[in-house]
């Protein structure tokens, strides 16, 4: 079987996905740039973890070094790309915008051109619930059909453009492409920037947590190994030669913020002090998806619940961050 390329591979989403994919007897190899958006340990341990693989290469390079890309993709031969690499945060992209423009959009550009010239038969994306805008939740999650035409934050609208760059690329050149909109993805080894985990790092030094949206906002948390189940399901189902597919990956199953930092708390043993601020900007209300058709596609259901993956994260951070 060919090789897969992962991008973002030394990323929360990437080295799961990856030791899935290595676990079942795939190739892999990894392309990350180590960049310092957050902890360049814990990328450099995630790393290691993968390394240890006999089946698994990491190329450190930035993939909106379009040539480079390009000659690795050619070189490797491999047939499906999984590219999970960018600029992630809402709030980071106020301050930074331009990292945004480099990673998500001149980043995925180069990422179709190597699939394009090099007759990749599957290139699988990661797109983002952000998309949706700030809408409320009505009963029924958001579906792949709904308006994404509003975005509130640059990476949501870096995000969409992606979609529509891969959407024109499909009817172009022909070549299978899937888009995968995350939905709060959360769990062991995840990103120091996300609410969960920083609260968890102030609640266990004993500093008071700041609470935004005055704790009325809601997203659709979803366990890594859920998230992962989801891609590897689309990775194997690619769609018709030309095709072009969005998905919901998600849990189908919102939680309020107060909910989540009271099992949090619960997690931890330990209750927060909270500071309640109102919603910063590019922040949505709340997340809700609606999976019916990645369900349809490859049988994917949700399988851990809110309470049991913030205890394997809590068991996790306590095995990384000792004392």
């Amino acid at each position: 079987m060919d090789a897969v390329i992962v991008t973002g591979a030394a990323g929360f989403i990437g080295m799961h996905l990856a030791e899935r994919l290595l676990d079942r007897g795939e190739t892999v190899i990894g392309i990350d740039d180590f960049n310092d958006y957050y902890d360049r340990a814990l990328k450099a341990a995630r790393a290691a973890r993968l390394e240890a693989h006999p089946g698994f290469t990491m190329a450190r390079m930035d993939i909106a070094d379009a040539p480079a890309f390009d000659t690795l993709v050619r070189q490797s031969g491999a047939q499906r790309i999984v590219h999970l690499a960018a600029q992630a945060g809402v709030r980071y992209s106020i301050d930074q915008p331009f990292a945004y423009e480099r990673s998500n959009l001149a980043g995925h550009l180069s990422v179709l051109e190597a699939a394009r010239h090099n007759g990749v038969a599957h290139l699988v994306y990661a797109s983002s619930s952000s998309v949706y805008g700030d809408r409320p939740i009505d009963g029924a999650g958001f579906k792949e059909t709904d308006p994404v035409d509003a975005p509130v934050s640059l990476y949501a609208a870096t995000k969409r453009a992606d979609e529509l760059m891969s959407i024109s690329y499909a009817k172009l050149y022909g070549f299978p492409m899937s888009g995968l909109r995350f939905f709060t993805v959360y769990g062991p080894w995840g990103r120091p920037d996300m609410a969960y985990f920083s609260f968890t790092q102030k609640i266990l030094a004993g500093q008071p947590i700041e609470v935004y949206g005055d704790g009325k906002m809601a997203r659709d948390f979803t366990y890594i190994d859920d998230i992962v189940d989801g891609i590897v399901g689309v990775l194997d189902h690619p769609p018709a030669q030309g095709g072009h597919e969005i998905y919901n990956i998600g849990d189908n199953d919102p939680v309020g913020l107060m909910e989540m930092i009271t099992t949090l708390e619960k997690a931890l043993g330990q209750e927060a002090a909270k500071v309640m601020r109102p919603m910063q900007p590019g922040d949505v209300t709340a997340t809700f998806a609606d999976i019916s058709k990645l369900s349809a596609l490859t049988g994917y259901k949700p399988k851990v619940k809110l309470m049991e993956g913030l205890n394997r994260f809590a068991a996790w951070y306590r095995g990384f961050y000792p004392g």
